[in-house]
């Protein structure tokens, strides 16, 4: 298989209980004749990506990582986006951050998001992201469920705070549109979504489906420079 059918996703911690649920998240977005979707994670990366000493410390094991997996895009499946702008540094290729993914397709199914985050710490380093894409007169907030990345293996509690914190961002934030501001939370989308009755957003669901529709645009542009479609 040639690297340009491929989506390599990264998890950048080391917990083999999220990268499962990322890869069982993505399986959707696998279908007959798409490019083939590999998820890795970092052995040597941390148990999570908690704070803004973590999301530094993989950003060099995420640009050895890219050296040597070769692939037609890359999706950065933390929603602290480590290493998205140093990756697009060093490849041609489309590297594609989920919180950027989760936050431009939340825009495009309410009028204002709010996003569930793992531990109230990360919230200041996700509003810095929120306004450096200038989108926070768009976001309606964001609230923690205070669980840690491997806390979020309990499946009861996880989901259980995960219900709590996303009524409170829809009734008392007026959020229309939930996004899970954690890779590690990708396997209780759906319970989540029928709690709330209203959209929610899995970011590296939404960052493949972005690079998907990269990889395709750039076949498009091959198939038209040989002749008319």
């Amino acid at each position: 298989m040639a690297m340009q059918d491929r989506i390599l996703v990264i998890n950048p911690n080391s917990t083999a209980a999220v990268t499962r649920g990322i890869d069982e998240a993505v399986g959707c977005l696998r279908f007959q004749g798409a490019p083939a979707i590999d998820v890795m994670d970092l052995p040597n990366g941390p148990p999570g990506i908690e704070t803004q000493c973590d999301v530094e410390s993989v950003v060099p094991l995420l640009l050895e990582a890219v050296a040597r997996h070769k692939a037609g895009a890359y999706v950065i499946a933390c929603y602290s986006d480590p290493g998205v702008h140093a990756l697009r540094e060093v490849t041609s290729k489309p590297v594609i951050g989920i919180a950027e993914g989760a936050i431009l397709t939340a825009l495009t199914l309410g009028a204002r998001f709010g996003t569930i985050a793992i531990l109230r710490k990360a919230i200041p380093r996700h509003l810095r992201a929120v306004g450096a894409m200038g989108v926070s007169t768009r976001m309606a907030g964001e609230r923690a469920i205070d669980l840690g990345v491997t806390e979020l293996g309990n499946q009861v509690r996880a989901l259980e705070r995960m219900i709590e914190v996303g009524r409170e961002l829809r009734d008392l934030d007026g959020a229309n549109v939930i996004i899970m501001g954690c890779a590690g939370m990708a396997r209780y989308r759906d319970p989540l979504e029928t709690a709330l009755g209203i959209p929610v957003v899995e970011p590296t669901q939404a960052a493949v489906a972005f690079a998907l529709g990269q990889l395709r645009l750039q076949w498009r542009r091959c198939m038209y420079a040989e002749g008319p479609p």
